[in-house]
């Protein structure tokens, strides 16, 4: 076991790979990172498979075999995205059953053309969960403005929830409270109430936004202190009244996880963020490269402080060279979904290019 991701767990922080493909299934990769790197789960996104599939040959095959049974589009690729996600759950069901359903999860994205649709982001939740057929994978919706009532219902529902394109304490305070509710209804009903949710924060965009008026003294500092700012919100919230209700009947947090952890600047230290976001209770989901580095030079220190820390101190900070970090925030999140849209649509391209061309291949 690496002793520097190790380091990690023993501070009570999942370890998640973001990140899937089919090679890293198919060649004993993603069970290496589990026996010796801690990685306990895995987060998928759009660019991700648009990627992946891109740049390889792993998924011809099945592409092929799938467009000769007449699937194209969405249902050609999430049936290519169960197959894989369905395979890692089995990898993870381990750490799942070992941990009482608390780690072992993986995620599959309903269709980012949708985050503005509630009643329709509803019925995909519903209709990805039964398919997938698997106790460890979350349905991943946006905490958009329509997203949240998709997450209640979905969690009433009973189907687990990876929330995503979080940026700020209030974007993850408006999941929680969807989350909340929902958990809140099943008890109403006699539903069981261990209903599985993550909210995702992501990180380092911010000091993408801000890198060319950031202080000085406070370059990449943005993110983190957003971070923090929200660890301080999760804690409270835990210790609140409200959630000590419904744990003492049974239900799980919903837990805090870190997203785009990848150290964006190339003058910055390439484990920046995980270091800076060591925190009991929470997940850090990291693509390949900063697991790789983290596991070869990480040096996680104390934890994050559940009071915030200096949070509010580098906030003040930017807001005093104009940076209105609310405003930031939901522009960040637009700007997110509307990358997501993006990678579909060339995701959704590029499988209709492969189909094609597999198809004239075959009738040479």
């Amino acid at each position: 076991m690496n002793p520097n991701t190790k380091r990690l767990q023993e501070l009570g922080q999942s370890l998640w790979l973001d990140n899937i493909t089919r090679e890293i299934l198919t060649n004993g990769t993603l069970a290496r990172y589990i026996a010796e790197l801690s990685v306990t789960g895995l987060t998928s996104n759009p660019t991700i498979f648009e990627h992946a599939i891109a740049n390889g040959h792993f998924y011809d095959e099945a592409i092929g075999t799938l467009a000769r049974q007449g699937k194209s589009g969405e249902d050609l690729f999430f049936t290519l995205a169960l197959q894989d996600l369905t395979q890692a759950a089995d990898l993870f069901r381990p750490v799942f059953e070992a941990t009482g359903g608390v780690d072992g999860w993986v995620s599959l994205e309903v269709s980012p053309l949708l985050a503005d649709d509630t009643a329709r982001t509803i019925r995909a939740a519903a209709r990805q969960h039964a398919a997938a057929a698997r106790p460890n994978l979350y349905i991943t919706i946006p905490g958009t403005p329509a997203g949240l009532p998709a997450i209640e219902e979905s969690i009433f529902a009973g189907v687990p929830i990876n929330v995503t394109l979080l940026f700020s304490r209030e974007h993850y305070l408006a999941a929680a409270g969807a989350y909340l509710r929902g958990i809140e209804r099943r008890i109403a009903a006699g539903l069981d109430p261990r209903v599985g949710s993550v909210a995702s924060l992501f990180v380092s965009r911010w000091d993408v936004a801000v890198k060319d008026v950031a202080p000085p003294q406070h370059r990449n500092r943005l993110g983190i202190a957003v971070a923090m700012r929200t660890y301080k919100a999760y804690r409270d919230l835990l210790a609140s009244a409200r959630w000590q209700e419904l744990a003492n009947a049974g239900a799980r947090p919903q837990r805090l996880l870190w997203a785009s952890t990848g150290t964006k600047d190339p003058d910055a230290v390439d484990t920046l963020y995980v270091e800076a976001l060591a925190a009991p209770d929470t997940i850090d989901t990291m693509p390949e490269k900063t697991l790789h580095a983290y596991a070869d030079h990480g040096n996680a220190g104390a934890a994050l402080p559940v009071d915030g820390g200096d949070a509010e101190t580098v906030l003040e900070e930017f807001g005093r060279v104009g940076i209105d970090d609310q405003a930031l925030a939901a522009r960040l999140q637009r700007e997110g979904a509307d990358a997501f849209s993006k990678s579909w649509t060339a995701l959704l391209s590029r499988i209709r290019e492969k189909s094609s061309q597999l198809a004239e291949a075959s009738s040479r």
